[in-house]
């Protein structure tokens, strides 16, 4: 790959709010205004093979940097109600997927292995009760290492689940007391040799740069741990720090929190040693060994995106289920109600409506798809065949179809970060750090909201 251009100027300069693609339209496109008749049709018209999201919404303590969709407590039994309601919730969905498998399973949250081993033995039964998941599909959770024994792993792998993801964030305690989140190194150390012990086929570790008190030197080490423990893929996150839409963002001072330059300068260590550690840099905060799925599908053209971030399943098949979940399936996007209360009143209601607890959505039109698979197609894999695109979506004249788009990446070709020709689109090695922004300029709805989203880098 060429090396990036880390130039303070072009950092300026394109270090802007922008989308993060996990979708096209983003989820600020969705709205309430929505008939959730069309969810029928979409999945109806589905590839046979689905992904299937569930969002665990629960915590035990809260971390200050968060900004999910998440609720704290010590009452375990406030799980055995949320599994009630997906129970109803699934039973909605059954019917209009009995003729589909499922691929794909992710639990996410919050915080999934808030729950216990029962939970999630129940969880995993309603599942297969009303889903057909295939025998080898891919089955995922993320975990705090702080609420995962080393019995609840072994449970985890006894109930099927193959890939495991682990939050850490940074290792240093000073960072980890600012952030509420305190875990001991050797715990992680622990829980990712018995990962491998007990046969997961992939382990992610999860980390964050931009958090307070972070130093170049501590987080060169934290760097430095996270190689030696050798995992499949690695989530390399930059905090956005939005206290006014984020409660508990505003226990961080701001004062303990490093600057922009500072802030670039950890993503810098942070690429540039895992790169020299062999990993393949998959674009904007992911990273896998070449011998991964995600590494081998980026390198076959296959690697696509959906709202669980880039993936080795279809972008436009995922059913979400849970509080504030996003699906999006044949060109329709739909998302539950985004609050607790508000969705088991839904789920309540639906024992005499059979409605969905959908709270909004969106239907993408022909421009949106093809827009949808053009920036798909740059971010996962930085170019794009012009004649190849227009073919199969059939447009004439790409480039006067996309003027508007041409004329905002000129200053990107004019410093070197994206190549345009006649036939073909490229992101150069430089360029990779600012995808989100050149994908941007294709954006038809960027001008709607688009200070709600996060710095690119």
């Amino acid at each position: 790959m060429q090396s990036i251009k880390w130039d303070p100027k072009l950092i300026s300069k394109y270090n802007i709010n922008g989308p993060r693609y996990t979708s096209y339209p983003t989820a600020l496109a969705l709205s309430s205004n929505f008939d959730p008749a069309q969810i029928q049709a979409a999945i109806k018209q589905s590839p046979n093979e689905l992904s299937l999201y569930l969002h665990i919404p629960f915590c035990h303590k809260l971390c200050y940097y968060c900004g999910c969709n998440k609720l704290v407590t010590r009452h375990q039994h406030k799980a055995d109600t949320y599994l009630d309601a997906l129970a109803q919730e699934m039973a909605l969905y059954a019917p209009m997927l009995q003729s589909k498998r499922i691929n794909q399973l992710h639990l996410g949250g919050g915080t999934p292995t808030f729950l216990t081993e029962v939970q999630l033995s129940r969880l995993m039964a309603l599942l297969h009760d009303n889903f057909t998941i295939d025998t080898d599909a891919e089955i995922s959770i993320e975990i705090d290492p702080r609420s995962c024994s080393d019995d609840k792993l072994r449970h985890l792998r006894t109930l099927g689940f193959n890939r495991v993801s682990f939050g850490v964030q940074d290792l240093d305690e000073k960072v980890q007391i600012a952030i509420n989140r305190v875990q001991d190194t050797d715990l992680i150390r622990h829980q990712v040799q018995l990962s491998r012990e007990l046969g997961f086929s992939s382990i992610n570790l999860d980390l964050i740069y931009g958090l307070p008190f972070q130093q170049p030197a501590s987080f060169a080490e934290t760097v430095d741990e996270i190689i030696r423990l050798n995992p499949d893929r690695i989530s390399l996150f930059s905090y956005a720090h939005l206290p006014e839409r984020f409660a508990a963002q505003r226990k961080i001072a701001e004062s303990s929190l490093p600057d922009a330059p500072s802030k670039l300068a950890l993503m810098q260590l942070a690429i540039n040693r895992f790169v020299a550690a062999g990993y393949q840099f998959i674009g904007m905060d992911h990273f896998a060994r070449p011998d991964d799925a995600l590494a081998k599908a980026q390198q076959a053209g296959k690697l696509q995106r959906n709202f669980q971030g880039y993936t080795t399943a279809g972008q436009d098949a995922l059913i979400g289920l849970g509080v504030s979940s996003i699906s999006q399936v044949s060109g329709v996007l739909w998302q539950n109600c985004k609050d607790l209360p508000d969705y088991y009143a839904a789920i309540n209601a639906a024992v005499n409506t059979g409605q969905l607890p959908v709270e909004r959505g969106f239907s993408l039109n022909a421009d949106d798809k093809l827009r949808a698979a053009l920036i798909s197609q740059l971010i996962c894999h930085f170019e794009l065949d012009v004649e190849a695109f227009s073919q199969k979506w059939r447009i004439n004249g790409f480039w006067q179809y996309f003027s508007e788009a041409l004329e905002r990446l000129t200053p990107f070709m004019e410093d070197g970060l994206v190549e345009v020709y006649a036939g073909r689109i490229k992101v150069t090695g430089s360029g990779r750090l600012w995808v989100r922004s050149i994908c941007a300029c294709f954006d038809g709805y960027l001008t709607q909201g688009q200070q709600r989203y996060s710095k690119v880098v």
